[in-house]
């Protein structure tokens, strides 16, 4: 998570463009929304240096008083401005400004705030749920899904609860609003047969290293993607895991991960590490995973998933997301005896009771369905591909 700078240093952020621009608040108008000047610099330090220019050139800004009256359009804006919006990602940024301009706003901008009740709550999130989706209406129906809805729903919570915070409101008046039950997606994996399949038209592809290194390691894909060969230790196997790709407005973002637990060490299998070391020979880049245009820029994450598609689909693979190849790792790591603790070291959950919840009642059916094709004698003689994957797991 970006760091929040202290309240009259401003904020800096990278551009499209590739420039960083850097703001500052000059003064807020009637309604609490923000006046800003800014500056823009090919670099961060640059950056810095004139963003300071202009706070010395403006002098200092009268804070804007809240009101406890005041519209609740107008207050959501106000902390998301100035108490939220400095300290998320910008692909964070993104789906809050939609759940606060395209929903929240909407249906409850024009009630006064210390006016808000649980009802106003209540009645905004089920017609969300019941006729919310604003694009592909025609395909996917009126409703949205609950995740949507609960997404809203933590946004507009966080904004009251610093109300309440603030002393404009007492109580949080969308606290015990009934929402939508969690919808249960299904797991999808790759069977032990079309690995085999997947494994052979990857190379065919010429992603084999990269698609086996996640069934390897059951990496996120923008942290297999941000991978550099100073990342591994080639004598001890060690795989360092300290940063993600993720796309911002057609521009790849190289940034540390989320949490804590995203930062982590793991060791890769000897044959792992002597297929990497003898791929590495053809690569003519620092990164791992170089774009074949670009080769100091990182494989782009929707290039990788569109080539996962066309891979399972020449393999005769059922169609399954790249996340679904993390799942398929963890899910046969359960299967061959690795312990819920591991495993959630592993591949960065914050906790073991996520890895848990996930996994472990997956991982116990399809042991059972492996178990009875055994016992009824389907099991196949090893394939070459097989044999190597398996000995990287």
């Amino acid at each position: 998570m970006a760091r929040k700078r202290k309240n009259g240093q401003g904020t800096v952020r990278l551009r499209k463009d590739g420039r960083w621009e850097g703001r500052h608040i000059v003064g807020y108008d009637e309604n609490g929304k923000a006046k800003t000047k800014s500056v823009l610099a090919k670099t961060k330090a640059e950056c810095l240096e004139k963003l300071k220019q202009l706070q010395d050139g403006c002098g200092s800004v009268e804070p804007f008083k809240v009101k406890p009256n005041m519209r609740f359009g107008d207050w959501i804006v106000y902390w998301y401005e100035n108490h939220c919006q400095p300290t998320i990602r910008a692909t964070t940024q993104k789906g809050y400004e939609e759940w606060i301009y395209v929903h929240a706003i909407l249906a409850l901008g024009q009630i006064p705030l210390n006016k808000l009740t649980q009802a106003d709550c209540q009645k905004f999130l089920n017609e969300m749920k019941a006729n919310g989706r604003k694009i592909h209406r025609d395909t996917k129906g009126p409703g949205m899904s609950e995740r949507s809805v609960r997404s809203c729903y933590h946004v507009v919570r966080m904004s009251l609860e610093r109300a309440i915070k603030d002393g404009l409101i007492k109580k949080n008046p969308i606290l015990g609003c009934k929402l939508p039950p969690p919808e249960q997606k299904e797991m999808k994996v790759l069977s032990g047969e079309e690995i085999q399949r997947f494994l052979l038209q990857a190379k065919e592809e010429g992603m084999y290293e990269l698609f086996l290194l996640e069934l390897t390691t059951g990496l996120r894909r923008g942290e297999i993607l941000a991978l550099r060969w100073e990342d591994l230790n080639e004598k001890t196997g060690e795989l360092r895991i300290n940063k993600q790709v993720y796309p911002v407005g057609g521009k790849l973002i190289v940034s540390e991960p989320k949490t804590k637990a995203a930062f982590r060490t793991i060791i890769l299998p000897p044959a792992m590490v002597e297929l990497l070391l003898a791929y590495r020979k053809g690569i003519f880049s620092d990164l791992m995973f170089p774009s074949r245009i670009k080769p100091e820029q990182p494989i782009d994450p929707g290039y990788v998933r569109k080539r996962l598609q066309v891979i399972l689909e020449r393999a005769g693979c059922k169609r399954i997301r790249f996340h679904d190849l993390r799942h398929t790792f963890a899910t046969i790591s359960l299967e061959h005896g690795m312990d819920i603790k591991t495993l959630s070291a592993i591949i960065g959950h914050i906790s073991s009771r996520t890895t848990t919840t996930h996994y472990h009642a997956d991982s116990k059916a399809l042991r059972k369905e492996r178990q009875k094709k055994i016992a009824q004698g389907h099991a196949e003689d090893d394939h070459e591909e097989e044999q190597t994957w398996q000995q990287t797991m």
